[in-house]
């Protein structure tokens, strides 16, 4: 999967689900995890992200929504139930992104809607946990950009092989292609000039 994502919450309160959050963020392999106004005791987190997330990813506290920074090109994507919400089943997600789950009560802080680029919901009848939405969100981004074997129409396995990497050779491979073509022009140029040629 190319590309790279984060993970991170609004406000959240309970050191249990920003440690199942980001348990699950290390296991779908995010490449950070952040909070913006957390409140929950953080020596509690340490026995609440059993996978030891903050010592294997950079961990990000903001503040506030004006001290969050991100990478530049990176989108953000808030996940909140709103009327104008795109249903997750029909949300591309961008190729950087970082996903911020709204807070255990209420709704995510009008100031980080206003960052967004993308506001997404998981059409349920009503919310579900915060680090569980955060697990449901990741699923369906490594399914909409993985090179998986598309699903069969009957029960069952896959009938068709996954698609090959579209991505060319590797790199080092160009490397020396682009290395051998530099050493051949450059053989041909030192042969022209030892006949006298332009």
């Amino acid at each position: 999967m190319r590309g790279y994502f984060g993970v991170g919450a609004d406000r959240i309160n309970k050191a249990q689900n920003m440690g199942a959050l980001m348990r699950t963020a290390h296991a779908f392999g995010a490449s950070f995890v952040f909070t913006v106004g957390e409140t929950y005791n953080s020596r509690e987190l340490r026995h609440a992200d059993t996978s030891g997330t903050t010592g294997n990813l950079p961990y990000y506290r903001f503040g506030s929504p004006d001290e969050m920074l991100l990478p530049q090109g990176c989108a953000l994507v808030g996940v909140e139930i709103t009327d104008d919400a795109i249903e997750l089943p029909s949300f591309h997600h961008p190729k950087n992104a970082a996903y911020i789950m709204g807070p255990e009560r209420g709704n995510l802080d009008p100031e980080l809607v206003e960052r967004c680029e993308h506001v997404i919901k998981i059409p349920t009848r009503f919310s579900v946990n915060v680090s569980l939405a955060g697990g449901i969100v990741m699923y369906d981004r490594m399914l909409c950009l993985g090179l998986f074997a598309p699903r069969p129409h009957r029960p069952g396995a896959p009938t068709e092989p996954a698609p090959v990497p579209a991505f060319g050779p590797p790199l080092w491979v160009r490397k020396q292609r682009r290395r051998d073509r530099k050493a051949a022009e450059a053989m041909l140029k030192d042969a022209k000039t030892d006949r006298g040629e332009r």
